[in-house]
């Protein structure tokens, strides 16, 4: 999450051990008081530590998702000293502690302003049943005033088996303004891999950016409903009161695909307390851009103190958010109306969960939340003798258990809807089926990602994946009009060492390879907030060796 207007701060009383309150069912997997990230020798490490190209305090992870054995953890690039922004933990190897993060998928894969290769500030990231990951790059640098948009918008997808990168799509002129930022994004996938969307929230370009993997192709929706409730914008985090007035649609979730074939989206502004739905059969169609204003629907709000950022919806219709005001991760079941009598709490801590940024469920049913103390860093002083970031995981089933969301369907309800009493129902649709959103069975065959695998989350006849990797097209791997840097770790395997190459200037004249000067060009954009920390980005000049 990253605010976008100037906060202004009225009592800055950041003493987070004054009601302290433990987490029950959460349980801590990782703790950090600073990031550390795995560099290839420590004399690499040393020349990015002494040149600023490397400061352990600046660091703030802000999104987390699993797959497998990787935790992938993202870390914008708001200050200097960030080394990689696409991050992951290797839970094989290090089951729980404070790990130093690797880069994804690889050191060359980060490099700021590398705009054909490489990853300028990653915010939300997203695994998919195909076994891809997709991370959405901002192409910026800095916040505030210091923000340089070193790149277009790009959305990266790669294969989780191989780590090739399978398509990188830059969003369109017509699908951003001055004052986009985006941040995060949803997943929709319907009978294949092929038939997936991505829906990506404008939250101060105030938008709604579609994209069809089938297509390759994007389409923006403008509707009031991504405006920010001018009552809503007053915080209290941490002991700290700030304003974040202007913040729009910001969290989304999808429900299971229902009767219908489609999804529902749910989201809301940030600076709101109400929640917002579409179905996905609207925004799937691109010629509804201009004519789908009643096709959108309001709901009430969620009571008083229930700002949130990020929400994430179960395949039996459960969805968890953040409750940034509360230190808290609470619940609501699409089954039930949209009121605050109908949310719960699955776990709050006055210290622990301070600003939970991201939550995710895996397909596991395990649910993952970091929390990294945002407002604090932002706005005051983070104390780094003291453990400033967590990831915390838990039961699915757990964390609701108790709540007003722990709902199970009538085993009743559900033979009814598939023929009757007498027809036997498989237990996995027992378990998985919500009769009150219609929801279809689901399973997924196979379970990873490849040419052949068939991914069919419905009854219907599977569809073959057969999407290969992409050649350029005028939307991928574009850097006209853009400053790269090609500076990039280069890993010979067989040696073990690191050699060196040419670099390249550039399309303005700039030298973005110098390791005197080196800073960062471009222009300034709006898009990344109210907050203003440090010069211009210096190049990453510890990066002298190429492939």
């Amino acid at each position: 999450m990253q605010p976008g207007t100037m906060l202004v701060v009225v009592v800055v009383v950041a003493c987070l051990a004054a009601g302290v309150s433990g987490t029950q069912k959460l349980q801590e997997r990782y703790s950090w008081q600073q990031l550390d990230f795995v560099f290839p020798n420590q004399r690499l490490k040393q020349q990015a530590l002494a040149r600023g190209d490397y400061v352990p305090t600046n660091g703030l992870p802000v999104g987390i998702e699993r797959w497998e054995n990787k935790l992938f953890v993202s870390v914008p690039r708001w200050k200097d000293g960030i080394p990689s922004t696409l991050n992951y933990i290797d839970m094989n190897q290090t089951p729980s502690g404070s790990p130093a993060l690797i880069p994804y998928p690889d050191w060359s894969s980060n490099v700021a302003g590398d705009c054909a290769n490489g990853l300028s500030t990653v915010y939300r990231i997203k695994a998919d049943k195909c076994g891809r990951l997709w991370a959405l790059d901002t192409g910026t640098v800095g916040i505030g005033n210091t923000t340089q948009q070193l790149c277009p918008y790009a959305l990266n997808i790669w294969d989780l088996k191989t780590n090739r990168r399978l398509r990188r799509y830059e969003l369109r002129p017509e699908d951003t303004n001055p004052n986009t930022f985006i941040a995060n994004i949803a997943l929709d996938m319907g009978r294949s891999c092929d038939d997936t969307f991505a829906y990506m929230s404008d939250e101060l370009g105030y938008g709604l950016i579609v994209y069809s993997f089938e297509q390759n192709k994007s389409w923006r929706f403008a509707h009031s409903f991504f405006f920010p409730d001018p009552l809503r914008g007053d915080f209290n985090v941490a002991g700290l009161n700030f304003q974040w007035g202007e913040e729009g649609i910001f969290g989304m979730s999808l429900t299971p695909l229902q009767a219908d074939g489609y999804r529902t989206l749910y989201f809301s502004p940030l600076a709101s307390h109400r929640e917002f739905t579409v179905s996905t059969r609207i925004l799937r169609d691109e010629s509804k851009v201009e004519e789908s204003f009643h096709d959108f629907q309001y709901l009430k709000e969620r009571g008083p103190n229930s700002h949130t950022t990020s929400r994430v919806m179960s395949e039996t219709g459960l969805q968890l958010f953040n409750l940034i005001d509360q230190n808290a991760v609470g619940c609501w079941h699409s089954s039930l109306p949209y009121s605050p009598e109908y949310h719960g709490v699955v776990d709050r801590d006055d210290v622990e969960l301070v600003f939970p940024a991201d939550v995710k469920i895996d397909d596991e049913e395990q649910v993952w939340v970091i929390s990294d103390r945002m407002p604090v860093f932002l706005i005051a002083d983070l104390d780094y003798s003291d453990v400033n970031f967590r990831i915390f995981s838990a039961p699915l089933a757990t964390l609701v258990a108790g709540t007003v969301c722990d709902v199970q369907p009538p085993f009743g309800a559900i033979q009814a809807k598939f023929g009757g009493a007498d027809v036997p129902v498989p237990t996995d649709l027992a378990t998985t089926y919500n009769t009150d959103t219609t929801l279809l069975p689901t399973t997924y065959p196979g379970g990873s990602f490849t040419p052949s695998l068939a991914y069919a989350p419905t009854v219907a006849p599977q569809v073959k994946f057969t999407q290969g990797y992409d050649t350029p097209t005028s939307h991928m791997f574009s850097t006209q009009s853009y400053p790269t840097t090609a500076k990039a770790y280069g890993y010979n395997k067989y040696h073990g060492e690191y050699h060196g190459g040419s670099y390249h200037h550039g399309p303005h004249g700039h030298d973005h390879g110098s390791e005197h000067d080196g800073a960062y060009n471009g222009g300034h954009h709006r898009g990344s907030g109210g907050y203003w920390h440090g010069p211009p980005k210096k190049q990453d000049s510890w990066k002298q060796y190429f492939y």
